[in-house]
C-alpha cells in the first residue's frame, strides 16, 4: 500500500456513533467522493465501513477500530480483538495506537505486531504516535511506517510546548526515523498537506477537513463570530 499512497491524499472517512454521517453506507460513499477527487488511499474505522468502502472503490485502504476500554487510554486499535476484526476487513493496512501508554487488559504492542506479521505478513502496519520516543520504538518493533496522528491528542501531548506547530514534530520525526512518516493532525487547508509532502513526508492523511462536515462549519461560523 506504501507505494501507491507515496506524495499522494489519504482521506479519512470517518464517523462515529454520535456524529450526524455515522453509517457504512455514507462513509462508502464519502470515499467514493474522495476517490472522484483524487485521493489515493482511504483510512476507515470499523470493518463494517471498510467493507462497505471496498464495494465502492478499489483504493488501498487504512483499517483503525475506535474502542474505549476503562483500564486504558489507548483506543485506536487497542487489542487483538480490533486486529482480527481489522484482518477479516480485507484492509491493506492497519493503524494502531503506537503510544507507550499502557494498553487495555495488559497486551503488549510488540505481541500484536509480532502476531500480524506472523500470520499475516501481506498486511502493513501504520503506528500511530505522539511523541519520537513513540516513532523510535515503532521502527524497532516492525512497523511499516509511522503517522503523527496523536501528536497533541495524548496527556503528554496536550498542550504541548516542545514544538511551535505540527510542522516542527513532522521535522524532528522524519530527522529520526528511517521508515516512512505519514503526516496526519490538524491539517486543515490544500497548502498545508503540500507542505508536509514538500518537508519529505511520505503522504499525507486528511480527515475533518474533508469528512466531518460539522467541523467544517464550526470554523467558518467561529470566523463570522470573531471566536
Amino acid at each position: 500500500m506504501l507505494n501507491k499512497i507515496k506524495n499522494g491524499l489519504v482521506a479519512s472517512c470517518q464517523a462515529l456513533e454520535n456524529e450526524p454521517l455515522h453509517s457504512p453506507f455514507i462513509m462508502s460513499k464519502m470515499a467514493l467522493a474522495a476517490h472522484l477527487g483524487g485521493a489515493v488511499g482511504i483510512r476507515a474505522n470499523s470493518a463494517q465501513d471498510i467493507q462497505a468502502i471496498k464495494k465502492e472503490v478499489s483504493l488501498p485502504v487504512v483499517g483503525i477500530v475506535k474502542r474505549d476500554y476503562p483500564d486504558s487510554d489507548v483506543f485506536i486499535t487497542a487489542t487483538q480483538k480490533e486486529v482480527d476484526e481489522l484482518i477479516e476487513s480485507g484492509c491493506e493496512m492497519i493503524a494502531m495506537d503506537a503510544t507507550l501508554r499502557q494498553r487495555p487488559h495488559g497486551e503488549k504492542l510488540k505481541s500484536l505486531v509480532d502476531y500480524i506479521k506472523e500470520n499475516h505478513p501481506n498486511i502493513q502496519l501504520m503506528a500511530d504516535i505522539s511523541t519520537l520516543e513513540d516513532a523510535l520504538e515503532a521502527e524497532r518493533l516492525g512497523f511499516d511506517c509511522v503517522s503523527t496522528t496523536l501528536y497533541g491528542y495524548t496527556n503528554e501531548t496536550s498542550g504541548c510546548k516542545l514544538y511551535e506547530n505540527d510542522f516542527d514534530f513532522i521535522k524532528v520525526i522524519l530527522n529520526n526515523v528511517r521508515i516512512p512518516v505519514i503526516a496526519e493532525g490538524n491539517i486543515l487547508t490544500p497548502e498545508m498537506a503540500k507542505t508536509v509532502i514538500s518537508l519529505g513526508a511520505h503522504s499525507v492523511v486528511v480527515g475533518g477537513a474533508i469528512s466531518r462536515p460539522q467541523q467544517i462549519t464550526s470554523r467558518f461560523v467561529d470566523v463570522i463570530k470573531g471566536v
